[in-house]
């Protein structure tokens, strides 16, 4: 994996791909485009559960990668012939060079491929479950919900931009820091927001509004990979999920929602991170546990 790292603090790659479904180039069309997602990857993970949220799987395909990437990136050997049933490549980075030959970042999910240009439109994984939400809106079932009602936008944005920072990405912050100093200052502040959900959460089923919003999609694939890698894995073990009463009885609330729990796919998430992360890891060997039920 390419890490960015500036005075022992991780960073995170910018998005390269930034254009958006439901422009003049890019109009939303139901069967036009294609998503390539891993269960493994909490970012990936947000896409597919507003797709199935939302009723979109006949409106946009989804290709599923390999858990394990190596040091081509991420496979398709999921597929029974070991290609992507759409373009026929073996390795998603055919799809970024397909569409820039000198693009030299990470190959990354989730991202959009539109199969009448044939090119990459989106692999901006903050804006696609957005994109999802509201270009693709027509092609919904009649009883979506709503993940982001004009007047609680704002609210969500601000959370969103906390959690972002300081859990989705903090526990990377953590996880990969390079220097004492920056492991505890991301150590720190993914338990003080920890905290604040926790107490954010009580007398209430979701974050913002009392009902299902894209701060919810937005922070559960955090959750779920909490104790069985982030805890260790990460080194983010001042406490447990489980160890959080608010958290873990809403984790469990989004998870038997069946976009949350059945796009939930713990062997492909474990074998990911210690198979893949093998500067972590060296050894490769994943963990059986942990023992806890979300049901």
């Amino acid at each position: 994996m390419i890490r960015e790292m500036k005075d022992g603090r991780f960073v995170r790659q910018a998005n390269r791909f930034t254009d958006r479904i439901g422009s003049r180039e890019f109009p939303a069309e139901a069967g036009r485009y294609r998503l390539y997602a891993s269960l493994a990857c909490p970012w990936a993970h947000r896409a597919l559960i507003v797709r199935r949220l939302l009723g979109l799987e006949d409106a946009i395909g989804v290709t599923i990668v390999d858990p394990i990437r190596d040091e081509r990136g991420w496979r398709f050997t999921l597929s029974p012939d070991g290609r992507d049933p759409v373009t026929g490549v073996r390795f998603l980075a055919e799809l970024y060079t397909a569409t820039d030959p000198s693009y030299e970042g990470r190959h990354t999910v989730p991202c959009v491929w539109d199969t009448v240009t044939g090119r990459l439109v989106t692999n901006d994984y903050p804006e696609i479950t957005l994109m999802l939400a509201s270009a693709f809106a027509p092609f919904a079932r009649a009883d979506a919900p709503d993940l982001y009602p004009r007047e609680l936008r704002g609210e969500i944005d601000e959370l969103n931009e906390e959690i972002f920072h300081t859990v989705n990405n903090g526990v990377y912050k953590a996880g990969f820091a390079e220097s004492q100093e920056a492991y505890e200052e991301a150590f720190d502040t993914l338990f003080a927001t920890l905290d604040r959900l926790e107490a954010r959460l009580e007398g209430h089923d979701f974050l913002v509004g009392d009902r299902l919003t894209e701060s919810d999609v937005r922070l559960y694939p955090t959750l779920a990979r909490f104790d069985a890698v982030y805890h260790g894995h990460f080194k983010c073990n001042l406490r447990r999920l489980v160890d959080h009463p608010r958290l873990w009885a809403y984790a469990k609330r989004l998870h038997a929602i069946p976009a949350f729990g059945e796009t939930t796919d713990f062997d492909h998430i474990k074998r990911h991170y210690y198979a893949t992360q093998r500067h972590l890891n060296p050894s490769g060997i994943v963990p059986k546990g942990p023992a806890v039920s979300w049901t």
